[in-house]
């Protein structure tokens, strides 16, 4: 191997291997690149003699990274992320300006304190474009790894301990299960949480660990079976059926709070459930500055605690 390799290995080259060990086909990684598929080829085969070692096998099938391959590999993602933050931080500090961004909330918090939020940039940043995606948490974790949105704020039991994530524990929310107030169970004073199911149980996809919780309080022993019998992300729309339907709605609190003091909803009295809270995080890639307006809006986000913020291993 050439010694001197690490001074002349260009940064372009590095993402032509990135997006080969991505797409295992040149001519896919070679489209994505925008590059002729020969140009990739030489470019690949280049970064090969100058690391001394063979990176890719090239079988009939996929094209696939050797053991060496993954070696390098492991480091130039790093190096290609590192370039495009630099990039990126270079032209905001050369700008001076807020800048456009792009952010992602679960269904809860989107229900909850998002359009309060974007009516605050609305009213002191117009000229500001904010896209902002709004679902579940492993959409939202696919967003963030593609570099597509800056963060995202969801509940975080589930998503998966990475180094290359910040997980950043924001004030938990009370849950508990709402009717509409001619609903059956409206009026009871106590209801056994065992009669909740007859009804039919609404709500956005949970976590798995909370349905578990769900099911062993509800009685739900059965191996296989669905503790929802409606499933929807849209928060609102689950209002709506609850409104007119004897479904039952399970939400926190303040993603229904509207919703009780104008009496369009009513909590259900239940007896021996445990308290169900959020456990709704800012989760953030590690090793990435906020754009200064993500970094505005992050700052606005409710219940965040002032302390920085923990690794991946210390989220819920």
């Amino acid at each position: 191997m050439h010694s001197n390799y690490h001074e002349r290995m260009d940064i372009r080259r590095l993402q032509h291997l990135v997006t080969l060990a991505e797409k295992r086909n040149f001519a896919r990684a070679a489209e994505q690149l925008h590059l002729s598929q020969p140009a990739l080829t030489r470019s690949v085969q280049a970064a090969e003699a100058e690391f001394g070692m063979r990176l890719f096998d090239r079988g009939s099938g996929e094209v696939v990274p050797t053991p060496g391959g993954e070696f390098v590999l492991e480091r130039a993602r790093r190096l290609v992320f590192d370039s495009r933050c630099l990039k990126r931080d270079v032209e905001m500090y050369r700008d001076r300006s807020l800048g456009d961004t792009a952010c992602g909330f679960g269904p809860f918090p989107a229900a909850t304190f998002v359009a309060d939020l974007l009516t605050e940039v609305r009213s002191a940043h117009p000229g500001v474009k904010l896209r902002v995606v709004v679902g579940n948490w492993d959409l939202l974790l696919k967003h963030l790894l593609d570099e597509d949105i800056e963060f995202f704020v969801s509940d975080s039991r589930e998503i998966p301990e990475r180094g290359d994530l910040s997980i950043r524990p924001l004030e938990r929310q009370l849950g508990g299960f709402f009717v509409r107030p001619r609903h059956p169970l409206a009026d009871r004073q106590e209801v056994a949480l065992a009669e909740l199911p007859a009804y039919g149980l609404a709500s956005v996809r949970l976590p798995p660990s909370l349905s578990s919780l769900i099911q062993r309080d509800l009685g739900l022993a059965e191996p296989g079976r669905h503790l929802l019998d409606l499933e929807c992300d849209d928060v609102e729309t689950l209002k709506r059926v609850t409104y007119r339907t004897d479904t039952v709605l399970a939400a926190t609190y303040p993603a229904v709070q509207a919703d009780l003091d104008a009496g369009r909803l009513v909590p259900v009295q239940t007896a021996g459930a445990q308290a169900l809270r959020s456990a709704v995080s800012l989760v953030r890639l590690n090793g990435r500055t906020l754009s200064p307006m993500a970094d505005w809006l992050v700052r606005r986000l409710p219940g965040l605690r002032a302390q920085a913020a923990p690794s991946a291993s210390d989220s819920p």
